[in-house]
């Protein structure tokens, strides 16, 4: 059982792929997220946890099982019976275009059940997720920490 969305962003891919693998400022570009918690220290890899909290859902924990810097990474939430796997890819089509595809999926004995009690707020969700991702790569923004910055030298 599996949901996907997709959106074209104008932005290059390097600055989608900074802004979606900075999983600790999530909530202030979606409203599908309260709050995360990196339980792993940087960079961001695979075997890299962190604790997501999300409206009407208790906190789960998500490790990372797949990434390819700028293609995209897979993480995953297991429960007993359960297992929810997000995957967020990127792919340039065009000079300063980049498409971002978000999937949903679960799986085990319990997904049968879960998944039509779930589907509709995961929609919801990866919607809130695309637009805010979409709106956050394309702002331009002089304090957003995805810009390069200019440090002076030593004794300057």
């Amino acid at each position: 059982m599996k949901y996907e969305v997709s959106i074209d962003i104008q932005a290059e891919p390097q600055r989608v792929w900074d802004i979606m693998t900075d999983v600790e400022r999530w909530p202030e570009w979606t409203q599908s997220v309260t709050h995360v918690e990196r339980l792993s220290p940087p960079p961001f890899k695979v075997g890299s946890r962190a604790r997501v909290k999300q409206p009407r859902l208790k906190d789960t924990v998500w490790t990372v099982t797949a990434l390819e810097p700028l293609v995209g990474f897979t993480w995953e939430a297991r429960q007993r019976g359960l297992a929810t796997i997000g995957s967020h890819r990127i792919e340039q089509h065009a000079p300063g275009t980049t498409t971002v595809t978000l999937a949903v999926q679960q799986r085990g004995l319990l997904a049968p059940l879960v998944w039509p009690l779930s589907v509709r707020l995961m929609r919801r969700y990866l919607e809130l997720e695309r637009h805010g991702l979409k709106a956050r790569s394309e702002a331009v923004e002089s304090d957003d920490a995805h810009q390069p910055r200019m440090v002076a030298a030593a004794g300057q």
